[in-house]
């Protein structure tokens, strides 16, 4: 992902691990792990300076919402 910094959080297909160790070295999503909760990379204008960065990893419910959560339509290009 790209540009993924101060807006909000946006969320990915990724199931959550305590570790980036065993991730698709393809980029392709994990899908393996808690799949209850997925992960949310970036940061938002809410939270510290500190958490304004692609490596930013957190977790969260599916459905829940909040103001600093976000999504990002992709598309595969021709």
């Amino acid at each position: 992902m790209y540009d993924v910094l101060g807006n909000v959080s946006e969320w990915t297909q990724d199931c959550w691990n305590d570790s980036h160790s065993g991730a698709p070295a393809d980029g392709s999503a994990r899908e393996s792990g808690d799949c209850d909760r997925r992960v949310l990379r970036g940061g938002s204008w809410f939270i510290g300076a500190w958490f304004l960065r692609s490596a930013n990893r957190s977790r969260g419910l599916p459905d829940s919402r909040d103001m600093y959560y976000g999504f990002r339509l992709a598309r595969t290009l021709p």
